[in-house]
């Protein structure tokens, strides 16, 4: 069973994400049609900076916890107790900042003064989210699959009950409102998620006063990986967050109106990246499944087994690639209008889907460097790979070809991405 226990983990987390992906669109047709294009549009423009702003919040437990509980070092609880005091404390700082610093992004570098009171709201999810990580970590070093699963379903079940019960009432006091309520529903999900693990929590599962007080070797060691983990999601977030400034700027000294930029951002963020990351849970179940087995089998020095994993996991994201892609590509228009009641963003799905399929790959590659404690090399590639979308970007904005400046400069992301990780695991397994 051991050795099973791989395929079995992963084959748990993809049946879970399969449902909540399903539900994940279901809600995401429901709210779409209820609010429109011109919330939608504002949403996106603010999601760079909120996944910026959640990659430190998180501090990239779920990564560190599952490494560290897999190898069996420091005992669990020791492990989550540490992990807490630090992200609350660095929950409470970021607030602080996005508080004093909500009203400047807005007008200065987002050029929508709308944004402002989204990004409080998006701030005030952090403590929770943050919280539901760090329980998520535990579960994923345990290896095991189903609160995780049952969580991520109960979780799009709430939103669901409550985006039915709450937008319809918002949006007739106006898109701003609408957007709030979508982002602070996320408290109420977030709740029911750390309620859901705690139920699973084993019974034997107690702390005492010892555990409470902070140890500086297992902070040592949750620092130790998670300030090169987060250092490397970060910088791909400060790209993010970079990418509508830039793009936004560029394009409007160039002569497009700002209404045609936040439509055609929209339709490719929110239409077509989204279609064509759909398959995404499916490299989530892998790759959360890979990162302590691989861990495991390296902290053993059992190179043999982490080469073997590793091939499991790459087969599979590439059957998951090659077929959705294709689908999404032949059948593009037909999935845009049944799923968001629009066209828009078909042009991009065109250009994007025959590279999407080296997409599916990132994920995989990155828990494999993770787990071998390649941090530093994930920060290098990282890099190389925002420079160059973010450059290639901008010099084509000047080039009058619109948003098809933003889908090249993806295109040899995702290129500079995949090629890199695979130099690097080839000097580490062969």
């Amino acid at each position: 069973m051991k050795k099973n226990k791989f395929l079995t983990a992963t084959f748990i987390l993809m049946f879970g994400g399969l449902i909540t992906k399903i539900l994940g669109f279901i809600i995401r047709i429901i709210y779409t049609r209820m609010v429109g294009t011109d919330a939608i549009s504002l949403y996106s423009l603010v999601t760079p900076t909120y996944s910026l702003l959640l990659t430190i919040a998180t501090f990239s437990l779920p990564v560190v916890i599952s490494k560290l509980v897999s190898e069996h070092k420091t005992k669990s609880i020791k492990i989550l107790t540490n992990a807490t005091f630090i992200i609350l404390f660095l929950n409470f700082l970021i607030i602080l900042l996005i508080y004093f610093t909500k009203d400047f992004i807005a007008v200065n570098l987002l050029h929508e003064k709308r944004a402002a009171p989204l990004l409080m709201a998006m701030a005030l999810t952090f403590p929770f989210v943050s919280l539901s990580s760090i329980l998520k970590g535990y579960f994923y070093g345990k290896q095991k699959m189903l609160p995780n699963t049952i969580s991520n379903i109960i979780e799009q079940i709430v939103r669901l009950i409550l985006i039915f019960l709450i937008i319809p009432s918002l949006v007739t006091k106006g898109i701003l409102y609408s957007v709030l309520g979508l982002i602070l529903i996320s408290i109420a999900t977030e709740l029911s998620s750390i309620i859901t693990f705690l139920i699973f929590a084993p019974h034997k599962f107690t702390i005492n006063k010892k555990d409470l007080k902070p140890n500086f070797s297992t902070t040592k060691d949750i620092l130790s990986i998670s300030l090169p983990t987060v250092s490397s999601r970060l910088i791909g977030n400060i790209g993010f967050f970079f990418e509508p400034i830039i793009l936004t700027n560029i394009l409007l000294l160039s002569g497009y109106s700002m209404s045609f930029i936040l439509k055609e951002y929209g339709a490719y963020n929110a239409y077509a990246i989204s279609l064509l990351a759909m398959p995404s849970f499916f490299i989530q179940a892998i790759s959360s499944s890979l990162l302590p087995e691989i861990s495991h089998f390296y902290y053993e020095n059992n190179l043999k087994m982490v080469k073997r994993r590793y091939m499991q996991a790459i087969i599979l994201s590439l059957i998951v690639g090659i077929s959705f892609s294709t689908i999404i590509f032949l059948f593009r228009n037909k999935l845009l209008l049944t799923l968001y009641n629009t066209t828009n963003g078909s042009n991009y799905i065109k250009l994007l889907a025959p590279f999407f399929v080296l997409f599916y790959l990132e994920g995989p590659m990155q828990s494999v460097l993770q787990a071998c404690g390649k941090f530093k090399t994930c920060m290098f590639i990282t890099i190389v790979a925002i420079f160059t979308k973010l450059s290639s970007m901008a010099l084509l904005s000047l080039c009058h070809i619109g948003m098809y400046s933003l889908a090249i400069a993806e295109i040899l992301d995702i290129i500079i991405i995949v090629a890199l990780s695979y130099k690097a695991i080839k000097k580490i397994i062969y």
